[in-house]
This record gives C-alpha cells, sequence and structure tokens, in this order.
C-alpha cells in the first residue's frame, strides 16, 4: 500500500513543480530602468589603459604608443607596450620631432611616425579621443 500511494505522489509532485516554474516566469514584472550607478553613464566604455596626461595613438596593424609632454614641449615621455623612455626636442622642417640619437618620434598635429632604428616601428599613427 505504501509503494502504490508513493507512485501517484511522485507524479503530482512534478507536476505541481512544473506547473509552479511556468507560472513564475508569466508573473515576472516589467522593471523599470532605473540608472543607479552614480559614476556616470554606465552605457559608455571608459579606456583604463591609458596613462594618466598622455595622448594615445593607434598605429598600422592596431599597435598602441602613448606619449606624455613635458617642460612645455621640450621633451617627451614615450610608452610603449613592452619599455617607456624620455626623448628630446630637436630640430624639424615640419611639425615636431623628438629624439634620444636612436629612436625618432615624429608629431604632426594628430599624427604620429616612430622610428626606433633602422625600421620603422610604428606607421600612420593617429590620436585616439580617451574617455576618462
Amino acid at each position: 500500500m505504501y509503494k502504490a500511494l508513493k507512485t501517484p505522489f511522485r507524479v503530482v509532485s512534478f507536476a505541481a513543480a512544473g506547473l509552479t516554474l511556468l507560472l513564475s516566469g508569466c508573473a515576472t514584472p516589467k522593471m523599470p530602468d532605473i540608472k543607479v550607478w552614480p559614476f556616470g553613464d554606465s552605457d559608455v566604455e571608459v579606456d583604463r589603459t591609458t596613462p594618466e596626461n598622455s595622448t594615445k595613438y593607434v598605429c598600422d596593424a592596431g599597435r598602441k604608443l602613448y606619449v606624455r609632454t613635458l617642460n612645455n614641449g621640450e621633451s617627451v615621455w614615450l610608452i610603449l607596450t613592452d619599455r617607456q623612455f624620455g626623448l628630446d626636442k630637436v630640430a624639424s622642417d615640419t611639425g615636431k620631432r623628438y629624439s634620444n640619437g636612436n629612436s625618432v618620434l615624429n608629431i604632426n598635429g594628430d599624427e604620429a611616425t616612430f622610428d626606433d632604428g633602422p625600421t620603422t616601428a610604428y606607421k600612420n599613427c593617429k590620436v585616439v579621443e580617451v574617455k576618462k
């Protein structure tokens, strides 16, 4: 007799559980669009990789470099993915040119090129506006 009651009870239990889950999906109210993020618009993507007080350039092949201007433009601090170093301003016919004897950074408006030794390491670099 115990076994006979056990089987119908299982069927009823599973049916009740399934019906409860099914109906709970129908009863979900639409939540109002409330923004509680206190740090501005959460839909805007913020770049947290750009060093402070620097200009971000994106070059051919997606390579990135960052330039921090120092001493009222008389020198720059160049930040690459694998190293960083300072360059001093040198004479230039067009734009701004910075060098340390081996490496040369040419900046002309919103475009830059960085030569490191015999090859051009970063070509066709363009300034990217960064949301802070």
